[in-house]
């Protein structure tokens, strides 16, 4: 402790210094948990991108929903999601991933033949937040390239990973005109326990509402959301839904 001429005693310049040291790095502490949740909240949110437009789900009134299905496509889970498509004459748009569409042409060709929209979910499923403009390109060209090679001429718009962006995919697809597309109903449980088809059927029917974009994974042999696409399909055209492709919703 430090004295003055008056014998009162005040902390010594080291301790000032110290405190003043732990204040600075309890405030950088604090700004960089700020950043790290502001980060991860851009990267997670399905209605909002940096750059570019995007697309969650469509405001109507009309009872009308897209129904879209990510990754592969895979051959040997083709009959169990096609059949039901067909069976039911509803059109759905696939995110398929570049290295399936060249692993998997015949799923491919029935995919096109039925009269499904084809949307591009980068080469191999990476995430795309903290990416380079170069590997942006290296996901989404040969893709591209990859579905018209199959013969498909439609629209195609463009459905990150699990919905992840943060800076370049954003700017890439702004630069090059083109449409984010997630989801605004996705209820496939990824926590590894078991879920039933009809816990799924459920919550996907009960969070569907006008202008949904509702997401499935069926590939890779997920019975349970294979199974569930029929029943979420009935249950939805009992209440009165309407089933068009992405680019039919945003119309």
């Amino acid at each position: 402790m430090s004295q003055n001429s008056s014998g009162t005693q005040y902390p010594s310049r080291r301790k000032r210094r110290r405190k003043k040291l732990v204040v600075a790095v309890a405030v950088i502490v604090v700004l960089l948990l700020v950043i790290s949740y502001g980060t991860k909240r851009v990267i997670q949110t399905r209605s909002w991108q940096i750059a570019g437009e995007l697309v969650s789900r469509v405001e109507t009134d009309e009872k009308v929903v897209a129904l879209t299905f990510d990754d592969g496509p895979t051959d040997a889970d083709a009959d169990a999601v096609l059949d039901v498509l067909e069976d039911r004459d509803v059109p759905a748009t696939f995110y398929v991933n570049g290295k399936d569409v060249e692993g998997n042409p015949t799923t491919m060709q029935r995919i096109i033949d039925d009269g499904h929209e084809i949307g591009n979910h980068t080469w191999s499923h990476r995430s795309m937040a903290f990416v380079s403009p170069e590997t942006v390109a290296e996901e989404i060209e040969p893709t591209d390239e990859a579905i018209r090679a199959t013969g498909y001429d439609g629209p195609l718009t463009f459905r990150p990973p699990h919905g992840k962006k943060l800076l370049t995919l954003p700017l890439y697809l702004a630069e090059h005109g083109r449409l984010t597309v997630t989801w605004d109903v996705a209820y496939e449980d990824w926590s590894g326990d078991p879920q039933s088809t009809g816990d799924l059927v459920s919550a996907t029917v009960e969070n569907t509402r006008p202008g949904s974009i509702i997401l499935l994974h069926p590939w890779f042999g997920r019975t349970a959301t294979q199974e569930a696409i029929g029943p979420v399909i009935d249950q939805l055209k009992e209440q009165g839904y309407r089933f068009v492709t992405v680019s039919e919703l945003i119309g």
